[in-house]
């Protein structure tokens, strides 16, 4: 990011006046809706915006700068649920609010999903787990590496949600029957006699069973 001796001389590019951080970011987004992340450049958020890509630079550093500020500010605005103290009640609210937030721009998901952020917006998740972890009585390497078992089911799960082909199933009647009876004919007797179950894909419900088994195993290690 540029500093203010390094910054552009002479007339400022169109737009550039009204430039900012957050402006910025919500035409990253209007990007990644339309194209995807791999549509994502500076040339190309500069033009949604009308303005020389090189004015982005007093605000972002760079495209990772750029892709690291629509993760922070989609992890900020996750409303984290007030506590309980009920261990499995808290961290489950945490988990759907994490997903709520991920799903508001499925484009963009894989970038809440994987960016590591070091801010206190894509920190604050991963605080307030830990914080929940740490109160069950947990000690700080059993938190942790509960923290990543959580993470890694709901990252995986939500992951598969937003990117999931044919191939994991249908929610539809016509997609589930074609789908099938395509494992039915595949040869397979084990597939073929779960063929119904495995064209069927209910995000929702994959979700919680993930999370339940996810949960289940912190439950089984709690500190008596």
């Amino acid at each position: 990011m540029k500093n203010g001796s390094s910054a552009r001389r002479g007339r400022p590019p169109k737009g550039a006046s009204v430039l900012s951080r957050d402006v910025i970011v919500g035409a990253t987004l209007q990007v990644i809706d339309a194209d995807g992340v791999s549509g994502v450049s500076m040339r190309e958020v500069g033009r949604v915006l009308g303005v020389d890509p090189k004015s982005l630079y007093n605000h972002v550093d760079g495209k990772e700068g750029l892709l690291d500020s629509v993760a922070e500010a989609l992890l900020g605005a996750l409303d984290l649920p007030e506590r309980t103290g009920d261990l499995v009640a808290d961290l489950r609210a945490i988990a759907f609010a994490f997903r709520d937030r991920a799903l508001a721009h499925p484009e963009a998901a894989s970038l809440v999903l994987t960016r590591q952020l070091a801010s206190f917006e894509g920190l604050a998740p991963v605080e307030a787990v830990l914080g929940i972890l740490q109160d069950a009585g947990f000690d700080a390497e059993e938190s942790v590496h509960l923290l990543r078992v959580v993470l890694a089911a709901l990252i995986g799960t939500l992951l598969r949600e937003v990117n999931a082909g044919p191939t994991y199933g249908s929610d539809d009647a016509a997609g589930i029957a074609e789908r099938t009876a395509a494992l039915e004919a595949s040869g397979l007797p084990a597939v073929a006699a779960v063929a119904p179950q495995l064209a069927t894909f209910d995000a929702h419900k994959e979700f919680e069973f993930a999370l339940d088994l996810a949960l289940d195993a912190v439950v089984r290690r709690a500190p008596a």
